[in-house]
């Protein structure tokens, strides 16, 4: 099965981007500025320490006192060169930004930002990984702690990394102007924070601002291993929560590093109302996360269960390879936009899914001569325009009635 996860991830941001609204630059008056601001119940209280390497190594191990993943973060993302070259910078004791922990109890913290640096520290100390690609000490290239010079080890063992913790008595949460969103304190600070650097993806952010049952829903469908195999991502067989970001293979599957996973299973929700899919891809995304932030538990498991009965429906359909131009596996390759199409139509159609499936081979005859007729254009993710996007419903739409 051909599933090029890196274009795929790269089409699914493309369809994101979004021009600035020019409203946004508008001039307030003084009156109005100063309104917004004494009226934001927003108070962070902070304070700094620092921490031997061995330390956070040890914090993190433990897992009692530092949450290194709360659900709000993004997934690991960093190379082992990358991880390489902080500990270069820490043996050369060129500054380190500082990470920033969320005192969520008392003496209990997690991790906002630094996620990355941290587990960096803590796999090299445990010997997880090599150095490799170094740019001034390329000597160590190839050593991990262990195998490390005893006056370079002790070196390490001395650097350490300053830390800015939001204790407890921080409080108050921000609400968006325009908009009902509220943010938590914690998950508005990791958003800023993550703004600068590596450019967090649209999705990461709505996993981060979004905290709901209906975002643990979208990350657990995401999982569903019918899910997973037709998109090309290695399958969780792990039974601990923790081990899913562990995952070697996993991490090298661009479309999971992304979190395009979990916007494509978003996608279905954002689109399955036709009176939701008005203006950018992107906006119907973030509307669809803030329609649903006060769904129950209950509510999801029923949204979760009909979605799991769409993607089976599509996935025998056309024997284990929907959403791509091609049925034949050697030229498999599942598309976006074909799969916002085929999934809302078939999402109406389940009462009739017997019926469709008597009907199989005719529905892959006609459903290839569409995607032949129409051409790869119409239907990736890039082209994601509303009207776009309902013309792809209709076309799948029409496709399935004429078979019932």
């Amino acid at each position: 099965m051909a599933t090029d996860t890196k274009d795929l991830a790269y089409e699914l941001e493309q369809s994101e981007e979004e021009p600035l609204n020019a409203d946004d630059d508008a001039e307030s008056s003084n009156e109005a500025i100063d309104d917004q601001i004494v009226k934001q119940p927003f108070r962070v209280i902070y304070q700094t320490n620092n921490f031997f390497l061995p330390q956070i190594r040890d914090l993190i191990s433990a897992g009692e006192d530092v949450n290194l993943r709360p659900e709000y973060q993004r997934r690991l993302r960093w190379t082992t060169q990358q991880k390489s070259l902080l500990i270069e910078s820490l043996l050369l004791n060129v500054p380190v930004p500082p990470v920033f922990f969320y005192e969520n109890d008392l003496a209990r913290y997690e991790v906002m930002d630094g996620q990355q640096r941290l587990n960096s520290i803590k796999e090299f100390l445990n010997n997880e990984f090599t150095l490799r690609g170094l740019q001034i000490i390329p000597t160590l290239n190839g050593k991990n702690y262990t195998r490390l010079p005893p006056k370079v080890k002790r070196s390490l063992d001395r650097a350490s990394i300053s830390a800015i913790v939001l204790v407890q008595e921080s409080q108050g949460k921000l609400k968006k102007a325009s908009s009902n969103r509220v943010y938590e304190l914690r998950r508005f600070v990791f958003e800023r924070l993550n703004t600068g650097g590596k450019r967090l993806t649209a999705q990461e952010i709505r996993n981060a601002v979004y905290g709901s049952e209906f975002n643990n829903l979208i990350v657990d469908l995401s999982r569903n291993p019918v899910f997973t195999r037709i998109w090309g991502i290695p399958n969780y067989v792990e039974n601990d929560f923790g081990d899913y970001y562990e995952d070697e293979q996993r991490q090298k599957n661009t479309l999971y590093r992304t979190m395009g996973d979990c916007q494509l299973v978003l996608r279905y929700f954002a689109l399955d109302n036709e009176a939701h899919i008005v203006g950018s891809l992107r906006s119907m995304l973030d509307r669809c996360m803030e329609r649903n932030l006060s769904t129950t538990r209950e509510q999801c498991e029923v949204l979760g269960q009909r979605y799991r009965s769409v993607l089976e429906l599509a996935d025998a359909l056309f024997d284990g390879r929907p959403f791509s131009l091609h049925l034949t596996e050697a030229d498999y390759r599942p598309l976006a936009g074909i799969y916002d199409g085929v999934m809302v139509a078939l999402g109406d159609m389940l009462d009739h899914r017997q019926a469709l499936l008597a009907r199989k081979q005719d529905i892959q005859d006609a459903y290839s001569a569409l995607v032949v007729k129409k051409g790869r254009g119409a239907f990736t993710g890039v082209a994601s325009t509303a009207q776009d996007v309902k013309d792809r419903i209709a076309q799948f739409r029409n496709l399935f009635k004429s078979f019932v």
